[in-house]
This record gives C-alpha cells, structure tokens and sequence, in this order.
C-alpha cells in the first residue's frame, strides 16, 4: 500500500515515526508531508523523515486560518492526487480530513485533546478511525464524531509508545552550554495560536521568576518566533532559547523540572519520570485530568510555588509500549487488512 502521513505541528513527527516505521517494516510504502510551524520541519529533518513542507499556519485569527487551510488543502490535493495514497493518517491534521475526504482516501487521525471543537469535530467526522487514549471519556469523544464505530482506545499515553526504546543523549546538555550544577528547567510557553489557548499570566510570570533564580538555569522552547524573541529581550544570562530544533526528549529526561503549557510535552516528561507542572488555563482534557488525579502532573497558578531543587527520580522511560497494534489499528481500515 502506499500511505500518506502528514505533520503539522512539531509533536506529530515524534507521535507518527513509530507507525511510520511499522508500515515500512511490512513492506508498504510512506510519504510525508509537513507544515511550516514552529519546529515541525527542523524536528522532521532531526529525525531524518524525508518530507515535502506544503504552506505555513495561518497565526492565531479565525480568518487566517481559513485562508492558510484553504491555500494548504488545494496544494496539497495536487500533490496528493499524483501520488494515489491508499491510506491517509495524521494527528488531528485538517488539511488531511478535507483532502482525503474529497479523493475519497480512508482517514485515520490520532489524538489525546478532545477540546479543540472545530479542528476535532472536522478531523474526527471525516475519518474513518480514531485511535485515542482510553483515559478520554467515550461520550466526549461520540460528541466530536469520534463514535464507537470508527473509535479505538489505547492504552496510557502516546508519549509512551514513540518514548519506547529511547535512550536520552548527554550532548544536548554541552550542545546548549547548560551548567549541570544548576538546577535545570525546561519551559514551553503556551499555544498562543491555538483555539483553545485561553490567555493568562502564569507563563510569563514564570519566566520572571525563573530569570530572577541564580541557582536556577531555564530552557525555553518557544512555538512562535516571536515567543523567542519575547524571551531573548528579558536578556537574563540564565535563560536558554535555542536558535533551531533540539532534541527536546533528551534534554527532558536529563531535565530537574518542567513547566509547560503544552500536553505533549507535559506528558513527555510523565513518561521519562521528570517532575512536571502544567500552566495550561484552557479546558483540561481527560488525559492530563488522570494524570492530575494521579498526582504524575500538577497544576502551577502561582510562580511561587515552583519547588527548584535537582530531580531524585531516575532517567529512563517508566512504562514503554509497543507501537505494533496502533499500527494495526490504522492499517485494519483497509479491507482486508482488518
């Protein structure tokens, strides 16, 4: 068979190499196509994915992202046309719903966030499967057209499946010049231009305090360019914004905390055992509601209360998973590969 995959954000290339690789390992055929945003294309090229990068993020206005999904959506129905994929997966990737919808291409989208409602209900009611986590409530997921007909649950967190086997790389430490007898804290500032962003302070207050802690050294991985910039004008010699993608998984693992507005990485550090806070203020979805439950993820809504102290827990992933029956999930929409 030949599938198409595309990636447009900078988690999915992590989230879709394992399947991509269990596909090739069975002989079928892959292509990848990518948006430009954030670090989607470096971590692409970091991973070696051969990718063809079609359009950029529309920015955080309604109209922008309509113009930028209809501009990307038309591009890519060329290209994707030529090649006659039989299979289309992504990770909550709009531009592949309307495309695969409208060349009549079996869809399958991943996703662990249930509350991003036009992106979901468009993504989830056009494909033909979606694999997402067991910890998200069956009837939130009915709600956004993900019914139990087209629905498979996995178990635990997808960071644990493409976490699986990983061995963190020392050299991400010397590669950004980082005092390891400081405490280490890597920071992602919020989804400004996500739909389900919801402004706050927390972030930025965090980036205060953090500057203002000498025993403290903090690596901020922004999204946006002007989020680099806004970090790179507080001029504060312990604030680290690298200029390109980094091997973000290593340098959590090896991490003493991690304070992140996004889930990805939030739940990056739950699988390698790296104490971590959330500064998230939109609705809370069902995977991170478990984790907070658990006590493995908690809520930061005051700076103040950031414990900055080396880590105790051992580096390494706490419960790898294989990939193999996500993979055979994907493939089963095909007939006969059921």
């Amino acid at each position: 068979m030949r599938i198409w995959v595309d990636c447009t954000a900078a988690a999915h290339p992590l989230v879709l190499r394992p399947l991509i690789d269990r596909f090739r390992e069975r002989g079928h055929e892959v292509f990848v196509t990518a948006r430009e945003y954030g670090q989607t294309l470096g971590i692409l090229d970091r991973l070696g994915l051969e990718h063809t990068a079609v359009g950029a993020h529309g920015g955080a206005s309604r109209l922008g992202k309509a113009r930028a999904l209809a501009d990307r959506s038309a591009r890519l129905a060329v290209l994707v046309r030529r090649r006659r994929p039989d299979l289309a997966l992504a990770h909550g990737s709009v531009d592949l719903a309307l495309v695969a919808a409208a060349l009549r291409v079996p869809a399958v989208q991943m996703q662990d966030y249930e509350f991003a409602a036009l992106q979901r209900r468009i993504a989830f009611r056009l494909a033909r499967r979606v694999l997402a986590p067991d910890a998200i409530p069956v009837e939130r997921l009915a709600r956004i057209g993900a019914g139990p007909g087209k629905l498979h649950r996995y178990p635990g967190l997808k960071e644990e499946y493409y976490l699986a086997g990983f061995e963190p790389d020392p050299k991400v430490i010397e590669e950004l010049g980082l005092d390891r007898e400081k405490v280490l804290v890597v920071v992602r500032p919020p989804p400004e231009t996500s739909e389900y962003h919801a402004p706050n302070d927390v972030y930025a207050a965090t980036v205060r305090r953090l500057a203002a802690a000498p025993e403290a050294q903090a690596v901020i991985v922004p999204r946006t360019a002007e989020q680099r910039a806004a970090a790179l004008a507080l001029g504060a010699d312990n604030l680290v914004v690298p200029e390109r993608a980094i091997d973000a998984q290593s340098l959590i693992a090896q991490a003493d905390l991690v304070v992140s507005a996004g889930g990805t990485m939030n739940r990056e550090a739950v699988a390698l055992g790296t104490p971590v806070y959330t500064t998230f203020t939109g609705r809370m979805g069902g995977v991170d509601e478990a984790l907070i439950a658990a006590g493995r993820l908690r809520v930061l809504r005051d700076p103040a209360q950031l414990e900055l102290r080396k880590r105790e827990a051992p580096v390494g992933v706490g419960n790898p998973r294989d990939a193999g029956p996500l993979a055979d999930a994907a493939l089963g929409v095909v007939a006969g590969l059921e």
